[in-house]
């Protein structure tokens, strides 16, 4: 049996390219499987082969646990028993015990027989697929093997690899024979048929195209910097330049268009806007929106937002057919971008305004003219009036030391009387409510002055009713009563 197993394992590392320890192992697991189905079928038995002489050894083995957590006495072993055997045996370790060799027979011969060439199997897969991502090939081509329901089985080389029909081109009609070009999207091991998922869809896929077309980028001397695409339809690429001669725009564009030409050949017609990249977010966010036009700008930094203003001519332009272009150029430079025109950016800028004028006039006892000076110097918040640095309000040409300190003194006494009124109104919330997820004392204390102390009461709101009694936006609302709402779903499953 032994000169047999080392002839058996030496013919079948040579016949399917595999090492003599990975047959050794598979080997080894038949055995043991075998083993298990003549002594017991619960038991964990180790089979031992040794290299050199084919000799082998089974045991079958207890791992070693705390005395309180033995679930399966068939496996484990408390350590006090365990060290009635072997005194100085730890957790973790195992207690094992040789076990006699048996007569596999022909029915034990062939299950180790399944369990060799399944090992096998998996370990020339195993390598096929290290070989190819050794290459670093992320865009794979391949010819299209068969189709399993809606998705292509596509044949590169030696591997197959799964395009799932959600991440081909809308109404891309591929058949079995055709050829494909496609994006490596992700390694997914644990499948049983084809590990590798491609993509036509993904941003990665059109940067890669142009990286084909485009020497200068693989030079080094031109970057996409982001992409954003609704595929088949209509993609966005951020380019930037690492050379001043170079126009970036023009280089991608090709001479009479010939490079783009072929990058949307390949992507089914999808129009592709390639767009100067900038550091300056709001000019990154201005070029995304080309085609139009955008007459001003307001970054929000705390909520990564931009109100971009354009004209009534505009409007349409800069949305784009249901949407697409202020969604593309969203996507493309990471911030969200909330359009207006003209006229309803005049509106929120006055209703704005009369919110902080009312807020100042009430708390700091100032009449209108002395809080539109603040906010024309641009104050809106009680907290910049109590605590900006004193030279810096005293360039205001309208206001004396006097009126400044007064003004400051007066927002910190109103900023104290609030941490106090807050400390109080914290001692009514119950603790479900202060241990939402996205809840602070701040909030709690603003909800608690409405009698809203409780998870369940905050969920009975309405979104405006809330945004009416914090003067959060909406979406945040919305998102806290929705969490708040949570526990009452499970409560019902």
């Amino acid at each position: 049996m032994s000169r047999e197993m080392l002839l058996l394992v030496d013919a079948l590392a040579r016949e399917k390219n595999v090492s003599r320890d990975i047959v050794f192992d598979a080997l080894e697991q038949a055995l043991a499987s075998a083993t298990k189905k003549r002594t017991n079928d619960d038991a964990d038995v180790r089979v031992e082969i040794n290299r050199e002489t084919g000799e082998h050894e089974a045991f079958r083995r207890w791992l070693v646990v705390a005395d309180d957590a033995v679930e399966n006495p068939e496996q484990q072993m408390g350590l006090l028993q365990a060290r009635q055997q072997i005194p100085d045996i730890a957790l973790d370790d195992y207690i094992e015990e040789g076990l006699e060799p048996v007569d596999f027979g022909r029915i034990g011969a062939q299950a180790a027989k399944q369990v060799i060439l399944q090992k096998i199997r998996d370990a020339e897969r195993e390598q096929i697929l290290s070989d190819f991502l050794e290459r670093k090939e992320f865009l794979v081509n391949g010819t299209v093997k068969r189709m399993e329901r809606g998705n292509a089985i596509i044949e590169a080389g030696r591997v197959e690899a799964s395009l799932p029909r959600d991440q081909m081109i809308p109404k891309e009609n591929l058949r079995p024979g055709d050829r494909v070009r496609a994006w490596l999207m992700k390694i997914d091991r644990q499948a049983r048929g084809p590990q590798i998922i491609l993509s036509r869809t993904a941003p990665e896929f059109i940067m890669k195209l142009f990286e084909l077309e485009v020497p200068e980028i693989e030079d080094g001397l031109l970057e996409i910097k982001a992409a954003a695409r609704d595929p088949g339809m209509r993609a966005k690429i951020a380019v930037k330049s690492n050379d001043p001669r170079i126009d970036p725009i023009g280089t991608c564009v090709g001479m009479r268009g010939s490079r783009v030409t072929a990058v949307t050949n390949e992507l089914s017609g999808e129009r592709v806007d390639i767009i100067l990249w900038s550091a300056d977010p709001a000019q990154f966010v201005i070029g995304a929106l080309a085609p139009a036009e955008v007459q001003s700008i307001v970054v929000d930094e705390e909520k990564h937002a931009m109100d971009v203003v354009v004209d009534e001519a505009n409007l349409a332009i800069a949305i784009g057919r249901g949407g697409q272009n202020v969604r593309l150029a969203s996507e493309l430079t990471g911030w969200t971008i909330n359009l207006m025109t003209t006229e309803q950016s005049r509106e929120r800028s006055e209703s704005e305004h009369a919110a902080i004028r009312s807020l100042f006039v009430e708390k700091l006892d100032v009449d209108a003219e002395v809080a539109d000076i603040l906010i024309d110097e641009g104050f809106s918040t009680l907290e910049e009036v109590a605590y900006v640095p004193l030279a810096e309000m005293l360039e205001i040409e309208a206001f004396d030391e006097a009126t400044v300190n007064e003004l400051r003194d007066r927002a910190r006494n109103v900023l104290l009387t609030e941490a106090i009124v807050d400390e109080e109104q914290l001692g009514k919330v119950a603790e479900d409510l202060l241990s939402l997820e996205d809840m602070d004392e701040a909030l709690a204390a603003r909800l608690a002055r409405h009698d809203i102390t409780t998870r369940d009461m905050l969920a009975d709101l309405a979104i405006d009713e809330l945004t009416e009694m914090t003067g959060m936006d909406s979406e945040r609302a919305k998102a806290l009563i929705v969490k708040a709402r949570a526990h009452w779903f499970v409560a019902e499953d």
